[in-house]
């Protein structure tokens, strides 16, 4: 097996291990201590892990070395039991958020491995939010009235006409909504710009 297929199958069971756990790249690689750019280059398949990396990755994963290393063998045949998860659009005035007339789509997901609560799929559109969520991607929401500092979340904006994906940051009352990107500009919410948290962002899947 050549050394590019090795760094495929590698990439493609670590963002099979971070969707499972619900973690962005950029966010294990700050607990790990491992630089972005590295992270980022084992994510696209450009370089490959020294073996102490791939160790620290099982170890927090709670999985061997050969399930980030080998590739997944489906050996049963089984389809896990999927459901359908809704794709938030454009939202209809005065229909509440999570309407069905608010869904320009569906997305069929095994329930294995899904979170528990309401899920609905936000698709993330523009560069703000990169690298940790990438222009296009399907990003899972569950639904909640409220998330930690530093977390991601589906915020509405614009008089409740559109929901967008930023980092909620609080200093003292004030309550920011921060792009990962650093070319974009923050957005403070106050009473002349109110903005409502419909959930937190889980996870993203990102088709080819």
């Amino acid at each position: 097996m050549n050394a590019n297929t090795l760094k495929i199958i590698f990439s493609n069971n670590l963002k099979k291990y971070l969707s499972r756990n619900g973690i962005s790249q950029t966010d294990l690689a700050n607990e790990l201590n491992i630089p972005e750019t590295t992270f980022s280059n084992w994510m696209q398949a450009k370089t490959y892990p020294r073996p102490d990396k791939i160790q620290m990755l099982a170890d927090y994963f709670k999985v061997t070395r050969s399930d980030l290393t080998e590739e997944e063998q489906n050996y049963t045949g089984e389809c896990p039991i999927s459901v359908r998860i809704p794709v938030l659009g454009a939202i209809a005035c005065g229909a509440p958020i999570l309407a069905e007339q608010n869904y320009e789509e569906y997305r069929c997901e095994a329930t294995d491995h899904l979170p528990s609560g309401k899920l609905v799929y936000l698709k993330a559109k523009g560069n703000s939010m990169e690298p940790t969520i990438p222009n296009g991607a399907y990003v899972m929401v569950r639904e909640q009235p409220d998330v930690e500092s530093g977390e991601i979340a589906a915020v509405l904006v614009n008089g409740d006409t559109e929901a967008t994906l930023k980092r909620i940051k609080r200093q003292g009352n004030i309550i920011m909504l921060m792009p990962d990107n650093p070319t974009h500009n923050p957005m403070i919410i106050d009473e002349n710009n109110p903005a409502k948290i419909i959930g937190k962002a889980i996870r993203f899947t990102q088709d080819l």
